[in-house]
């Protein structure tokens, strides 16, 4: 029976893969073609949401009354590759995402995501990070809705990680409300060590949002702290940094 199961997984993994590179391709003929950013926006959406379709992953989606209906700021935790593709699929098609620039190096994918509005960030030169920082805070103050991993990357550990300052420095100056959201069970379907997705179930639950306008708020360490405090309160897995401070 173990056998068996074990080629059923590589089957659904395979089969993952060609739904996902099919999703990606339709994505970006609608890049190229389609002519408004609000239309590419929707149809790279309805790609993203038919990974999942296609695959019968259930995916329970709770607290969407939460999202305000003007622009705001996203932040989700960081646990899979499949993270981006997961808000891409749920959040209304208005967000822009702040993606890592190393996704740069991946020439149709990041074509795409050009196209659809998303910003890139480099991590590790400070000159560029220091611009792109202030591009995606201009985006921020001309009212743009922004989606961030404010981790910056994924651990195979499980846990909440550090927060950086860039999603909420952002949301400050542009005097936007920052929500959290809060993604379960993609870990499990796609971890750091895993190239093969394995069946699952998916829950994305958005919190309530936390207004800048607040003087308690207006510097992005105390955003950062009530924000991660508020998901911490909420994801089923541990506060890293109590973890590293307990060892030490």
């Amino acid at each position: 029976m173990r056998i068996v199961r074990n080629i059923a997984l590589v089957i659904f993994g395979i089969y993952g893969w060609l739904v996902l590179v099919g999703c990606v391709l339709f994505g970006i003929l609608a890049a190229l073609f389609v002519p408004s950013l609000a239309g590419r926006r929707k149809w790279v959406k309805v790609a993203a949401r038919s990974v999942f379709t296609l695959t019968l992953t259930p995916c329970r989606v709770e607290g969407m009354h939460n999202l305000p209906v003007d622009h705001c700021v996203v932040i989700a935790n960081h646990a899979s590759y499949l993270d981006g593709i997961i808000l891409q699929a749920f959040l209304p098609p208005r967000f822009a995402f702040v993606i890592k620039g190393e996704m740069q190096k991946m020439p149709f994918v990041s074509f795409m995501l050009r196209r659809i509005g998303s910003k890139f960030v480099e991590r590790f030169v400070a000159e560029k990070s220091t611009r792109d920082a202030r591009a995606i805070v201009k985006s921020a103050q001309a009212g743009e809705s922004i989606a961030f991993f404010p981790e910056g990357t994924f651990l195979l550990e499980p846990g909440l990680g550090a927060f950086r300052a860039g999603a909420f420095s952002a949301a400050i100056k542009g005097a936007l409300p920052v929500v959290p959201v809060i993604i379960e069970g993609a870990r499990q379907m796609m971890p750091a060590n895993r190239r093969l997705p394995v069946p699952g179930k998916l829950s994305i639950e958005v919190l309530e949002p936390i207004p800048t306008s607040d003087i308690a708020y207006r510097s992005s360490r105390s955003l950062a702290t009530l924000s991660r405090e508020r998901m911490l309160a909420v994801v089923s897995e541990p506060d890293l940094l109590s973890t590293s401070q307990s060892q030490d």
